[in-house]
């Protein structure tokens, strides 16, 4: 067989292969380019169609939940969340509401959040802004808070995915007071709603304020501090300490607390917000008909276990009680060494 064919030219060699082989040669590539091409084609449109199904399905996610019975004026309030540590399925589109309990220590805000989270479409996630690092500055409190209403902080007070109404409980002194301004601004974009938790009786307040201080040194529960009981053996053996008041700074503290909370009132007024007190809760059961009805969630009867712990007259909690009696004796604060409730 004769494949090529050599010619000398002047000590010359070329080589010049025949014109079928060329002919042939071309043949094999065009072939091969044509599979080639319509096998990538084909591997292509199997890859891209299973996710262009799912780009699709996504997008229909992703439209916007409507509700033609929803009010305008309620829309700024109501919020569908799609949180990153699990989805809300079926209930993507039940909107959620957002809300914070402002109160200040030892006024009754712990027994009125356990009331809430007895409701089954409510979550409130205690002081999440005890941890210090979390309240550091505006933007540590917005991240937190983003945290939150996207319903990815995840407590012991989580419900499922059709929660209803989300919040926490804020203490005055956990950066709320010195943020006001960047978390007032917060609310209002965010459409968060305030329920203002406060107590009367100021004097009672610090009673207990003072036993509980007093209890994080000495945990008098089997050396176990505890800020709320659920059994009254529990309450009664912390009862039995009774503070000491400090007469002669007595008025300048009641005045300081008094003047912390309507500044906080002030700060927040332009919120939509609720203000509860903890001895009208008491005297008046229908004080929590009227907090589910600020969260637009369906009526519930609210149980708590927590157990009162400072029960009686205040006389009978105070070491120096005629020494606090001539304090305010004749004051705008006189008032509060008379019994408000009763237990």
């Amino acid at each position: 067989m004769a494949f090529n064919r050599c010619f000398f030219n002047k000590g010359s060699l070329i080589f010049k292969p025949p014109k079928k082989s060329i002919w042939w040669l071309r043949m094999v590539v065009w072939m091969f380019s044509i599979v080639c091409g319509v096998y990538i084609c084909y591997v292509s449109l199997r890859q891209i169609s299973a996710p262009s199904s799912g780009r699709l399905s996504r997008v229909e996610l992703a439209r916007p939940c409507k509700n033609p019975r929803i009010e305008p004026s309620e829309k700024p309030f109501l919020h569908y969340p799609k949180p990153k540590t699990f989805s809300r399925a079926e209930c993507e589109c039940n909107p959620v509401r957002y809300f914070a309990i402002l109160s200040m220590q030892r006024s009754g805000s712990g027994w009125f959040e356990t009331l809430l989270n007895s409701h089954i479409n409510i979550s409130s996630n205690g002081e999440i802004f005890s941890v210090k690092p979390r309240r550091a500055n505006a933007s540590t409190i917005v991240e937190t808070l983003d945290k939150l209403y996207n319903l990815d902080f995840l407590t012991s007070a989580s419900k499922n995915e059709c929660t209803a109404a989300v919040g926490l409980k804020w203490m005055l002194n956990q950066g709320v007071m010195l943020h006001h301004e960047e978390i007032l601004e917060y609310f209002m974009s965010r459409g968060v709603s305030i329920i203002f938790v406060f107590r009367r009786n100021l004097l009672r307040r610090m009673i207990s304020d003072l036993a509980n201080s007093y209890d994080k040194n000495a945990k008098l529960l089997n050396g176990t501090h505890k800020s709320h009981v659920h059994s009254l053996v529990e309450a009664e053996i912390l009862a039995r300490y009774k503070p000491t008041i400090n007469a002669a700074m007595l008025i300048a503290n009641l005045r300081q607390v008094e003047e912390t909370v309507t500044k906080a009132l002030e700060y927040f007024k332009s919120t939509r917000h609720i203000v509860l007190y903890y001895e009208d809760i008491i005297k008046n059961q229908t004080k929590l008909i009227d907090a589910q009805d600020f969260l637009r969630v369906p009526r519930m009867e609210l149980v708590s276990h927590h157990v009162k712990i400072h029960r009686g007259s205040s006389s009978s909690l105070v070491e120096n009680w005629v020494d606090v009696e001539k304090a305010l004796a004749g004051t705008s604060y006189e008032s509060f060494l008379e019994e408000d409730y009763k237990m």
